[in-house]
């Protein structure tokens, strides 16, 4: 079921004026969820939750392709780092795994004192 909008205005108090309000606003564009194309005037306090909708999916979207370039250039650090080291003839000792297991095992050797009871 398809509901049509009213025409009474909030801020005026009366019938919605059209055009000669100056909160009057054309939006054009393509709607996120149809895919169908936009070219319509309605009032900006109307516009405004589609608006934010379309907002927030733009702050995910800018929010994914950041956490990518951060990933691709930590990799990118990580091979220049060893393409240096290997320059200044440095080899590690021990690969980030070995180091990885190794903490692992301390932690599992680790125990704690026992505390001993005054009665």
């Amino acid at each position: 079921m398809q509901l049509k909008n009213g025409d009474f205005c909030p801020l005026i108090k009366k019938e919605c004026v059209g055009l000669k309000c100056a909160w009057m606003t054309r939006v054009q564009g393509f709607d996120t969820n149809t895919g169908n194309q936009v070219d319509e005037y309605q009032c900006a306090v109307a516009w405004m939750p589609l608006l934010l909708i379309e907002n927030s999916g733009q702050q995910r979207q800018t929010g994914a392709a950041v956490e990518s370039f951060r990933n691709e250039m930590v990799k990118a650090n990580e091979t220049s780092q060893k393409v240096l080291l290997a320059s200044l003839g440095y080899q590690p000792q021990q690969t980030q795994p070995e180091l990885l297991e190794a903490k692992q095992t301390l932690k599992a050797k680790t125990v704690k004192p026992k505390t001993l009871r005054s009665k």
